[in-house]
């Protein structure tokens, strides 16, 4: 059973007054570690009679201090973020045994910036985000893979555009936690709070 020994303590006195800094040396430290997927985040939505569902999805960098995320906008999420739009988030980095809590509203991304983005995703991603109708049911996988091959034939010939039916979301945070394992599961906890536009950093029992 681990015992959580792998990194020194957290204390107040070192880290970031801004938690948006403080979540970005986590960042590198994680991809220094040669975590698969260093970006990859746990999101947290619910329905409009508070019934929750969780997946992962990955983290595509900070806008206007927003975690941002791009998804199909007829999917689950979205169709739960229509109707309640706030949200929570966890990294989990194992290999430094560390995690980090985000929760705040959330809001749909300019369509410009997610234009940006999906400009530079890989064409085969791009012709997928046309293909699905993400959280529909489908008869079978042959289905899908018909329906991929038609999308391919239409964008044959020239780029592929920006579907209106995807694009992104950002994720302001109200808190966002950073938490240390410890020995004997006595683990560091370290909360950020927002307080107008500043943030009170307060330390949570284990």
């Amino acid at each position: 059973m681990s015992q959580y020994t792998k990194n020194p303590p957290l204390n107040v006195d070192d880290v970031a007054a801004d938690p948006l800094e403080q979540f970005l040396r986590w960042l590198e430290d994680a991809r220094a570690a040669g975590m698969i997927e260093p970006g990859a985040m746990a999101l947290a939505t619910a329905d409009a009679q508070a019934r929750p569902s969780l997946r992962i999805v990955l983290f595509k960098g900070l806008h206007e201090g927003a975690f941002t995320f791009y998804t199909d906008y007829r999917g689950r999420k979205a169709q739960e973020l229509a109707v309640n739009p706030v949200a929570a988030a966890t990294f989990w980095w194992d290999r430094l045994e560390r995690q980090v809590r985000i929760e705040g509203p959330i809001h749909p991304l300019p369509r410009a910036l997610s234009a940006a983005y999906f400009a530079t995703r890989y064409r085969g991603s791009q012709l997928a985000a046309h293909a699905s109708r993400q959280s529909s049911v489908v008869r079978d996988r042959s289905e899908l893979d018909a329906r991929l091959a038609e999308i391919e034939a239409r964008y044959a010939d020239g780029p592929v555009p920006l579907p209106e039916h995807w694009g992104g979301y950002g994720l302001t945070p109200q808190h966002i936690e950073f938490w240390q394992g410890r020995g004997g599961r006595f683990h560091d906890r370290l909360r950020y709070a927002r307080e107008g536009s500043t943030w009170r950093l307060e330390r949570l029992e284990p």
